[in-house]
This record gives structure tokens, sequence and C-alpha cells, in this order.
């Protein structure tokens, strides 16, 4: 039998308490009474489109709290935007709720995404709603591109320079200690999970148009995202493990043999962007990183030679990146 905290959370009661607010009133979402939306472009701009879905037991715990599976796919959708060079704009919100779902979970996961919203400047411009055994979550993300050109994968060339921004493995050692797989005091793994739960963007794609001549955002580890920079054109990279980006109280737990390096940059969840620059360019990106105040670090250089190599010796991974198994 039903509770009647459950018989009042209809679809259009959900839209009107807890989604409506999201689309700022913006004239392109009809308000969510029309049975689609629009966006209204000039000649000059573009629009980049990028999706992300995630689910329940697979993308994230059964246990984890509404604001942060809220902060994982819109943080997710964000990092591509940026990445190709673009800023949000608006977003598409597919919704496959449980009947579990309770007006708490509601207003904890819609409250989240307005805090992201106001934070990066986008607005709901629709979706839908289902009910589903499990909470499945899907984005599309609308991103401008103002007289810009769009970050492409495939423009890495030979003996380009090989960036890092932040810093890379956090959500993984999350992850680590969420599943009581590793153990440290009880500040470090409180940091760590935190870092899991909530991974922060890198949103400094829209100004790296001018600068990479190939990006892609961290989101299924590192080697396994330079792979599918590589791949475009057949080449290869030197890779400087040594010069990697890694917070020093990460690199206390690899010491102290707790997580094995490979394994760390085989992971993602990161969000930091790994993109490709002519060496001319050094100067200007380095500039760049501390106007910003993002780290920006030199980790290696593309080559005329299939695959990754590091020290000298070509990289053997059963598994470089994160994948879906079906």
């Amino acid at each position: 039998m039903k509770n009647k905290n459950q018989q009042t959370l209809s679809e259009s009661f959900i839209i009107n308490n807890y989604l409506k607010k999201l689309n700022f009133r913006k004239k392109e979402s009809f308000n969510f009474e029309n049975d689609g939306a629009y966006l209204n472009i000039s000649q000059n701009n573009k629009i980049v489109v990028s999706n992300d879905t995630i689910v329940e037991g697979v993308d994230f715990f059964p246990i984890d709290n509404a604001d942060s599976v809220a902060h994982k796919i819109i943080c997710s959708n964000l990092s591509d935007i940026s990445s190709m060079g673009a800023t949000p704009y608006c977003f598409n919100l597919s919704l496959g709720l449980p009947k579990k779902i309770s007006k708490k979970w509601l207003n904890f996961f819609s409250s989240k995404i307005l805090k992201l919203q106001k934070k990066y400047k986008f607005f709901l411009l629709g979706g839908d709603i289902a009910q589903t055994k499990h909470i499945v979550i899907s984005a599309t993300f609308f991103g401008k591109l103002n007289n810009r050109r769009i970050i492409r994968r495939d423009g890495a060339k030979i003996n380009n320079d090989i960036w890092l921004t932040g810093n890379l493995g956090n959500s993984f050692a999350g992850l680590m200690f969420k599943k009581n797989i590793i153990k440290a005091n009880q500040s470090i793994k409180k940091f760590f999970i935190k870092k899991y739960l909530y991974p922060s963007p890198c949103m400094i794609g829209n100004k790296l148009g001018l600068i990479a001549t190939s990006a892609i955002d961290i989101s299924d580890g590192f080697y396994g995202d330079l792979d599918k920079l590589l791949l475009h054109k057949n080449l290869g990279a030197n890779i400087d493990v040594e010069s990697i980006p890694i917070l020093p109280k990460l690199k206390n737990l690899i010491r102290l043999h707790k997580i094995k390096i490979n394994k760390l940059l085989s992971s993602g969840d990161d969000y930091e962007i790994l993109f490709t620059s002519n060496p001319k360019k050094r100067n200007f990106i380095n500039a760049l990183s501390k106007k910003n105040k993002i780290n920006m670090t030199k980790v290696g250089t593309i080559i005329n030679k299939k695959g990754i190599y590091t020290d000298g010796k070509i990289l053997s991974l059963n598994k470089r990146s994160f994948q879906y198994n079906f």
C-alpha cells in the first residue's frame, strides 16, 4: 500500500514543485508547458551538445546522498562541455525514479542543481520523468561557442606537449575508501570520499580554444582518455609519470603501497582536462594557469610511434580506462 507521501509524487507534482524553478523562466523552455523547447542561436555562434547517464548501483551507491547524485550528473556534463571549449547554456534532464523516492530526496537533488546553475550560469530547458526500478538519470547539455572554434579530440600533432589541469586520482582514492579497500586516519578518509562524492569540473576550456590542438576530459582514466586522443592519427605519447600532478596526501598513500600508481591513472571521475598544444604556447599556458589559479602541468610529448610510453617502455595494461561491460 502506498503511503500518503508517495501518492502525491506525480509527474506534474515533481515538475511544478521541484523542476520549474530550474528553468529560470527562460522563454526557450515554455515554462515546461509545451511538448518541447527551442534554442535561438545567431549565425556566428555554435552549440555544443553533450549527454551523460548515471545509474544507481553502477555510477553511484544506493546510499549516496541526493545532492551528490545531482552533483555527479551535472559536473560530468559540464566537464564535457568545457573540454570542447564551450560554456554551458542550458540542459535537458530525464529522471528515472523508483517508488522509494521522497520529497526530501527531490528537494536535496534539485537544490544542489540550482546551486550549480547559479555558479556556472545555465538553466533547465526541459526533460522527462519515468518510473523505474532503480534511479537512472540522464542529462543533455548545450554549450555556447561565441565565435570560437570547437576543440576536437583528433587535432594532436607530433611533438605537441601534453598538459593536464588540476590533480589526478582524488576521486579514485575516495572510491577505494568508500569501499573500505584501503584504510587511513579519519580526516584523510573523509577528505578523499568528499572528492569522490563531489568532483569538481575544470571550467577553463573556453580559454583553451586558441591554445589546444586537441582536448578531452578525464572521466574514464588518464591512460584511457589519452589513448582516445592518440587513436585518431595512430600517434603515441611519452609520459613522465613523475610529473603527473597528484596531491601530497595521495602521493603518501602511493608511497605506503595502499594505491598503485598505474591503477590510479587507469581510473576516472577526475573531470580535469587533458590537452595537447604546440611547444611555443608554453609561456602562454603558464601565464593562463597563474591568472586563473588553475594548475596546468606538462606531463609528456606526442610522438610518431604508436603506444603510450613511460620510462622508455610501452605501457601494457589490460584495462586502460573504465568501460561498461554488457
